[in-house]
């Protein structure tokens, strides 16, 4: 198995299965953490859009969710980048 496919699968056990709500929620945090915005504003914001998949953070929890969002959008810019060599003509 190359190096590639295990990363990738290992992202997927630690994203864990999301619905299609809790993607765009994730998205969204992640819009507003790439404009600057702190996780907690930028929760604060997905929380304002998508009020049913809305995220309750409090001291005790804070850090988790932080490092949780940090660890999506570092893979999402990865994932990104892998699909710009792949349009390119470079395999995966």
């Amino acid at each position: 198995m190359d190096i590639l496919k295990q990363d990738t699968e290992r992202a997927d056990e630690i994203i864990g299965e999301r619905t299609p709500d809790e993607q765009k929620y994730d998205r969204e945090v992640i819009r507003w953490m790439r404009k600057g915005k702190t996780v907690a504003k930028a929760i604060a914001k997905a929380n304002e859009k998508y009020q049913t998949e809305a995220l309750q953070i409090d001291d005790d929890n804070l850090a988790d969710v932080q490092a949780h969002y940090e660890y999506l959008a570092e893979h999402d810019a990865i994932n990104e980048k892998l699909d710009a060599l792949n349009k390119m003509g470079l395999e995966r």
